[in-house]
């Protein structure tokens, strides 16, 4: 019984074949494959599902079939050749060599297996002369590189051609063979900063993608090194060193990139001994005093990018678990730096911020309370630990780790506020006579007032003391943070105008004296962040960011700051981003629903108000000024700053700005010149779900209406089409939605290669479904798309295949009211007729209307449809003799008569010109004959 099964379903295997549905026989061969023992039947069945995988481009299953099916026969010259083809495409030729030869040897008048012998010997000749050039190319490099006399010239030369070669699969494996990675060792023990360099990078090519090769490169120059390597004081080392283990962590976790089979598969090792000894040395580089602060920051961006899960819907976070119980106290002690103390660690700028968003990240990743509650357990101990009444230094430390905590997860840091002794140390801290512990305890205020009900708290508290600090002190980076703080503390009633915390005027004094210190160029740039921290606060009150868009000389200092980020500071991302925002008011505003207004009135709840200046006139004219000022050059370096800091919130920020920014579509050539639309693109790309949608939206609007070339330039241009087919979602809003397709309208327009594009990212059905929309400018916007989209031959087979109303849909737009609708329809239809005849004769087929339609475009008052019209009569009447008789014996042939005798007119000739072409073929068909 299962023999005979087994028969059947490798006959149903051969059906599903013959229709070209590969992966229902792929199902039926395999399921036959376990039915039977048959040896003859086992040889046939794999040797069908090989050709099943060619079929599927799955090679290496493909392969590895053909191969079942050669042990059971080994003379079986179908599955040879199968292996063969298999082989070719996997890259190895030599064995593929071997499989055609023993064919042609079994077949040997067979002329396909003789060109695939002449073929194959070809590609193998050539491959040997590439690889034999490579490896001397190689040698020759490492010989200039180590030779101490070569000239500056070729030095570079030698390692920029190593670089390139180490990027490239077959370049990496010569160099890995010709004992590569020994000689990469010794330029790296020269210390020459540029030969490091040409080392790293060329090791970091190697890697990438290659887990067997990433496994021999780390323990062969060893994670010890690495990270030594990493900790010295030149960024681009650091950085070089930093993107090298990052290769190394993505192949060791599993992003390969190759498909292993068989033997190599069994070589991979496992690899979660190597990714723990790499967390471990990054960890240890966080409290090393011997480690550079560029160093620490790049071991800070590691640990960001590689511990927390991408995706929470992976319930694995043991990662996280390890780094909490190991490693958060190293974590802690950097936040706890104090750069005023001789106790400090070397740091940058962004050091603790970095440690802060680490710690938010790795708190954000825990799944539930009790895990909570060790992270904060271990927080509270350590804190505690270090308040000393003996020691200030140990207490200062302590409310410097508490800010730090408040700036990555607020909740964790709002509970550490409560403990015991923490916001009375803060306010003594503020009266002592040392400047630094004034300057932590004021930032620590600061950060601790984030929420209004705390903000209140502390206005009740806190401002006199401020207020005292700010008229005593004589240092204007403690004069500085105060205000901020009194910034701070002004704006805790958001952008409600009738929940103003101080007095009137105040807000805008505090606003003028930040300008004033942003553009002082003498003061130092981490005491100039505050003045933009401060910003950030008081930009909420209408009145300061209208003041503040009209300060040129303020708002290029602040551009220029947000420039420098990708270099230096880069903790100022976040605070210029909600200034731009607060400044084009592109958060989000809730509806006011007026009966809710009046409700609240009557039970004399607070009601919010808007502020006359941020009406959307007072908008526009803030837009255009920041337009001017250069904000788009700003924003352009912001979303290229590759840093932990740059974080998901902050780009979701900067996409709602760059949406504000391309309201207009008289700003969208200046957004564009300025590179607005190469920024947009990893925005729509990365970030929060609300961020990638602004984002995509900004690139709508950009694409609607610009040429995509000049937009977005080379490759790039193929990136815009996925955010914009996912803003077709019916998700989106209406206006999404419509602006999404003219985008996409205009990418399809410029090449197939796009439209190709398009259809893979599976736009057509949503396309599709905006056609039968009822709203007007989304059918039109939908059909002028698809108008473009037909000109691609995978969209035209669509419209081929049974069993769908695609061609329908199209033939009755024709016949609607609407003109640009009837004009887009009407141009589809003319290409599907133009490039298949099986299409004129389905077209009279699917609706019984189709003639009166036809008749209508031809007579249509507007010359382009009329056009349309006629090109689609020309191609019915060129497909088929029998439906040309049809159309003649119909009034389309009075209607041709009439347009094709009419008088020239320039603007009617290829209307008339059309015409008279369609009465010419009837004249060949013999229906009609000219009249003399």
């Amino acid at each position: 019984m299962a023999e005979a099964e087994a028969v059947q379903l490798k006959e149903e295997g051969n059906r599903h074949f013959q229709l070209q549905d590969y992966k229902a026989a792929t199902k039926s061969y395999s399921q036959a494959l376990k039915l039977t023992k048959d040896k003859a039947l086992l040889a046939t069945l794999y040797r069908n599902r090989a050709a099943c995988g060619l079929k599927t481009e799955s090679y290496g299953q493909a392969a590895s079939d053909a191969s079942r099916a050669i042990d059971i026969n080994a003379s079986d010259v179908k599955a040879l050749y199968r292996r063969c083809q298999a082989l070719e495409h996997l890259g190895k030729l030599d064995q593929a060599f071997k499989d055609v030869q023993r064919c042609a040897t079994l077949e040997p008048r067979n002329q396909n297996f003789q060109e695939t012998l002449r073929r194959l010997n070809t590609s193998i000749q050539e491959k040997l002369h590439v690889q034999f050039s490579t490896d001397s190319r190689v040698q020759k490099m490492f010989e200039i590189l180590l030779d101490e006399s070569s000239d500056a010239d070729k030095l570079e030369k030698a390692a920029n051609n190593l670089i390139v070669l180490g990027r490239e699969e077959a370049g990496a494996e010569r160099i890995f063979q010709n004992n590569g990675v020994a000689l990469l060792l010794q330029l790296m023990d020269t210390k020459r900063p540029e030969l490091v360099l040409a080392a790293v990078r060329t090791l970091s090519g190697m890697c990438s993608g290659h887990r067997a090769r990433a496994t021999v490169i780390l323990h062969s120059v060893r994670i010890d090194r690495i990270c030594s390597l990493m900790a010295v004081e030149n960024e681009e080392v650091s950085l070089a060193v930093c993107n090298l283990l990052q290769a190394i962590i993505d192949s060791l976790s599993g992003e390969d990139k190759r498909e292993h089979q068989g033997k190599e598969e069994a070589l991979v090792l496992d690899t979660k001994k190597d990714l723990k000894q790499i967390t471990n040395h990054l960890l240890d580089m966080l409290v090393s005093k011997k480690v550079s602060g560029q160093g620490r920051d790049q071991a800070l961006n590691l640990l960001n990018k590689n511990v927390p899960r991408k995706d929470l819907s992976i319930h694995d976070n043991s990662r996280t678990i390890y780094v909490v119980d190991n490693g958060l106290r190293k974590i802690l002690k950097v936040v706890g730096q104090v750069p005023d103390l001789p106790s400090c660690l070397p740091l940058t700028d962004n050091t603790r911020m970095l440690a802060s968003i680490l710690i938010n990240k790795l708190y954000d990743d825990l799944r539930c309370d009790p895990e909570r509650d060790h992270f904060r357990k271990i927080c509270e101990e350590y804190i505690t630990g270090k308040f000393d009444p003996q020691n200030m230094d140990k207490n200062v430390i302590a409310i410097q780790t508490v800010s730090g905590i408040l700036q990555g997860p607020f909740d964790l840091g709002n509970q550490l506020l409560g403990l015991k002794g923490v916001m009375e140390m803060m306010v003594a801290l503020c009266g002592s006579d040392r400047e630094a512990d004034q300057l932590v305890a004021v930032e620590a205020l600061i950060h601790a007032s984030t929420k209004l009900s705390r903000a209140t708290f502390i206005i009740t508290n806190g401002v006199s003391l401020l207020k005292e600090i700010y008229k005593t002190t004589k240092n204007e980076k403690i004069k500085i943070r105060t205000l901020v703080g009194l910034c701070k503390l002004g704006s805790a009633g958001g952008t409600d105008y009738g929940l103003r915390q101080f007095a009137e005027g105040s807000t805008e004094k505090l606003a003028k004296q930040c300008r004033k210190w942003l553009c002082n160029v003498s003061i130092d740039t981490r005491t100039r962040r505050w003045a933009v921290e401060g910003m950030a606060y008081l930009t909420l009150d209408a009145d300061v960011k209208d003041d503040f868009v009209q300060d040129i000389p303020a708002l290029q200092a602040m551009f220029e700051m947000a420039k420098a980020s990708r270099t230096s500071d880069k903790t100022i991302l976040y605070s210029v981003a909600t200034i731009l925002v607060n400044c084009t008011n592109s958060y989000d505003v809730k509806e006011v629903i007026p009966e809710l207004v009046q409700l609240a009135k009557f039970s004399k709840q607070h009601v919010p108000e808007e502020h006359p200046k941020d009406k959307k006139d007072f908008i526009d004219m803030r837009v255009r000024r920041l337009l001017k000022a250069g904000v788009i050059s700003a924003l352009a370096c912001m979303v290229k700053a590759d840093s932990a800091i740059l974080t998901d919130q902050t780009k979701e920020l900067l996409a709602r700005v760059f949406l504000a920014l391309c309201d207009n579509p008289k700003d969208r050539g200046t957004i564009v010149a300025q590179g607005g639309g190469k920024a947009l693109i990893p925005l729509a790309l990365e970030g929060t779900d609300v961020g990638k949608v602004k984002a995509a939206h900004a690139l709508a609007k950009i694409a609607a209406v610009s040429n995509p070339d000049i937009a977005f330039p080379g490759e790039r241009v193929y990136e815009v089409v996925r955010p914009l087919v996912r803003l077709l979602d019916t998700q989106r809003d209406g206006l999404q939605n419509y602006e999404a397709l003219l985008g996409l309208t205009n990418l399809s327009g410029r090449s197939d290669k796009l439209r190709q594009k398009i259809f893979k990212e599976r736009a057509l059905p949503d396309i599709e479904n905006y056609m039968f929309e009822n709203h007007d400018q989304l059918r039109q916007a939908a059909t002028e798309c698809m108008c473009n989209m037909v000109l691609n031959k995978e969209v035209q087979e669509r419209f081929l295949a049974d069993g769908n109303d695609r061609l329908k849909l199209v033939i009755l737009l024709c016949g609607e009211d609407d003109d640009k609708v009837q004009n887009a329809a009407a141009g589809a239809l003319a290409m599907l007729t133009a490039a298949h005849k099986k299409l004129c004769l389905k077209m009279t087929q699917v609706t019984t209307q189709w003639l009166e339609i036809l008749q209508r475009l031809c007579l249509h008052d507007q010359l382009s449809v009329q056009h349309r019209g006629l090109v689609i009569a020309y191609n019915l009447l060129q497909a088929d003799a029998e439906l040309a008789k049809k159309l003649v014996e119909s009034e389309l042939l009075e209607i041709l008569t009439v347009v094709g005798k009419q008088e020239p007119d320039e603007k009617k000739a290829a209307v008339i010109q059309t015409a008279r072409e369609c009465l010419i073929k009837c004249m060949d068909y013999g229906f009609i004959k000219p009249v003399s």
